[in-house]
């Protein structure tokens, strides 16, 4: 058994001895100043060896936090079936937890299982996601739940390799399904966490940059435990969404404050750098809003990439058209087009769209055919079909206008 170092503290084992002696010892005591060759070497990355030592301070903080502090009655925590979570992880990209669960409790009452899911239509699925965003995250989910039926006997892969290979599924997503629903442990960083990490390594850039990516990588693999990963992870996640705030972080609460380098150094909110600024494009669009003699309006599906890829919207008539006229060229049939409404302006992250909504009515009775990418709906009447939010506003609004 190895001998122990006595303190007025108390006992020290033989690689506290050192650490003792420099910080509690007069300095008559201690041992002559360090060669510059000496000092160099206490500069360099932390060996292996002492990362596995810090790494287990770290996490066990995190894990007694999120203990008594955690979000621990959210509606997918309930299960650990990979299926529940998977959805929830893909929900929850880019999109806070509060907006998530009403939806994702419509979504799983909907598609309880994975085999729901793979066979129910892709506008079905979509329908059910309108007004969550980023919908091409919906069609990859439906066409990953094809993938496990196909390739995997319809269950869900426990491998990483796996895992991350289905469509729309990265790294930090799979690591957070294997570790919830498989108990493996694997590193997570998605947005918050890397806001954590950030600020307690006080490593600066821009997270997408491939060589800040790298370092915040290599920081995630170092804390990960081997065990109560479960926790470990959703403890990381609830820090930076409720705790590590983007801004005024609230470090007085922070299980890391006392290791957090930035909180040390006062900055906290300098970590990590954000994203360098660029031009958001500018575009305007006229919507021509086409009943028939039945009160139906045209829709059509957009094509499957581009804005709102494979979402059901109104004929779209390039702003310095006539409206008559396009629509006569594009369907043969003559309109008689009312006052334009108010613009309706929708932002993206690269790009602010102004929408011109312009109601029209056909003249006489004929008709277009309804096909695979076009249809007549109703409105009011149950559409089944995924549309994006200020399409299903300008829908709503046609029930009150006069036909």
């Amino acid at each position: 058994m190895a001998s122990l170092y006595v303190t007025p503290e108390g006992r020290l084992p033989p690689q506290g001895r050192r650490l003792y002696a420099r910080i509690v010892m007069p300095k008559a005591s201690q041992p002559k100043r360090q060669s510059r060759t000496k000092k160099a070497k206490a500069r360099r990355p932390l060996t292996k060896k002492a990362m596995a030592l810090e790494a287990p301070t770290f996490s066990t903080s995190v894990v007694a936090w999120y203990r008594q502090h955690g979000r621990q009655d959210l509606p997918w925590q309930h299960s650990n079936d990979p299926y529940h979570r998977w959805v929830s992880e893909i929900m929850l990209q880019q999109t806070q937890v509060a907006t998530v669960i009403p939806y994702y409790c419509r979504f799983i009452d909907r598609f309880p299982d994975m085999q729901s899911l793979a066979t129910a239509r892709v506008d079905d699925v979509l329908d059910y996601w309108t007004g969550l965003g980023y919908y091409a995250r919906a069609r990859n989910l439906h066409r990953a739940t094809q993938v496990i039926l196909r390739d995997h006997d319809g269950v869900f892969p426990g491998a990483f390799e796996d895992v991350a290979a289905l469509p729309g599924i990265g790294r930090s997503t799979a690591g957070a399904i294997l570790a919830f629903s498989f108990h493996q442990s694997y590193p997570i960083l998605d947005g918050n966490v890397r806001r954590v990490l950030a600020r307690y390594h006080a490593i600066d850039g821009w997270p997408g940059r491939a060589d800040v990516a790298r370092r915040l990588w290599a920081a995630a693999e170092r804390h990960t435990p081997g065990e109560d990963i479960g926790d470990y992870t959703q403890a990381m996640m609830d820090i930076g969404a409720e705790v590590c705030l983007r801004r005024r972080p609230r470090c007085t609460e922070c299980p890391l404050s006392s290791g957090c380098k930035s909180h040390n150094q006062g900055n906290p909110e300098q970590y990590p750098a954000s994203r360098p600024r660029r031009t958001r494009h500018w575009r305007a669009t006229t919507m021509v809003m086409a009943r028939d003699h039945l009160g139906r309006v045209l829709l059509e599906r957009r094509p499957a990439t581009g804005i709102w890829g494979g979402l059901w919207s109104f004929p779209e008539c390039p702003p310095e058209q006539s409206p008559e006229r396009w629509f006569q060229e594009q369907f043969g049939l003559d309109i008689k087009s009312g006052a334009p409404w108010d613009v309706v302006p929708h932002g993206f992250t690269h790009l602010k769209l102004e929408i011109r909504p312009v109601p029209a009515k056909l003249v006489g009775t004929a008709t277009i055919v309804e096909s695979l990418d076009r249809v007549w709906y109703k409105p009011g009447s149950s559409l089944g079909r995924g549309v994006a939010a200020p399409i299903r506003r300008l829908l709503e609004r046609l029930q009150e206008y006069p036909f």
